[in-house]
């Protein structure tokens, strides 16, 4: 005897082919991958949590500041791929627009925090690390406030130009972080020696790549 569905089984399933249809597989992903990827970082500073001395290090008297710029900057790492979701800001601007307040917020938290550890613990590594980690932050809140009053003044062209400017920012923690450990893996130099010329390339070369790509778009 055939299975009689229910309106609510249809609907329901109606319900997940359209949010199926909402996301590319290539974009799924990439989303799954810095999920992943932010998961493991985020991992790795599961010891500061113990709060103690001996977990924190130089850290120990920013604590809060500490955990506040991890917990931030992990929230704008997986909130920023869906700013990209274009069938989902199409169908749910409303939704679109709060994961963009959610991904700002995240960002204000972190790089506040980010501006407070560059000015006092980043200096006990050397001042090349500290001046390269200042100008980092300036560049992740500039970009971003950018990319909030273009939205406000409904530039929309210019507002997904610098938010994603604002997210390769936000993933250069990604980027010079990856890179770091695999060359402290093979012996090639020591943390205080390669990270502050890590920290520029991690943001730098991506935004130099992304605005020929869009002078390129702009002379075909």
């Amino acid at each position: 005897m055939p299975e009689i569905l229910k309106p609510s089984d249809t609907a329901g399933s109606a319900k997940r082919i359209s949010w199926f249809r909402l996301i590319t597989i290539r974009q799924f992903l990439f989303w799954v991958a810095i999920f992943v990827v932010t998961r493991h970082f985020m991992s790795g500073a599961d010891h500061f949590l113990q709060l103690t001395p001996e977990a924190l290090g130089k850290y120990f008297n920013y604590k809060w500041v500490l955990i506040a710029h991890i917990t931030g900057g992990g929230g704008a790492l997986v909130l920023g791929p869906l700013q990209f979701w274009s069938r989902f800001r199409a169908r749910y601007i409303k939704l679109h627009r709060w994961v963009g307040v959610g991904y700002l917020l995240a960002i204000l938290v972190s790089s506040i925090c980010a501006v407070i550890l560059s000015f006092t613990t980043v200096y006990d590594v050397n001042w090349a690390y500290a001046f390269s980690a200042q100008v980092w932050v300036s560049v992740w809140i500039i970009s971003t406030v950018i990319a909030y009053r273009a939205a406000l003044q409904k530039k929309f062209k210019l507002h997904q130009e610098w938010m994603t400017r604002s997210y390769i920012v936000t993933l250069a923690f990604i980027v010079s972080g990856l890179t770091l450990k695999f060359l402290l893996k093979i012996g090639f130099g020591t943390f205080e020696a390669i990270s502050p010329s890590l920290f520029w390339m991690g943001w730098s070369v991506p935004l130099f790549i992304y605005q020929v790509v869009l002078s390129w778009k702009a002379n075909k």
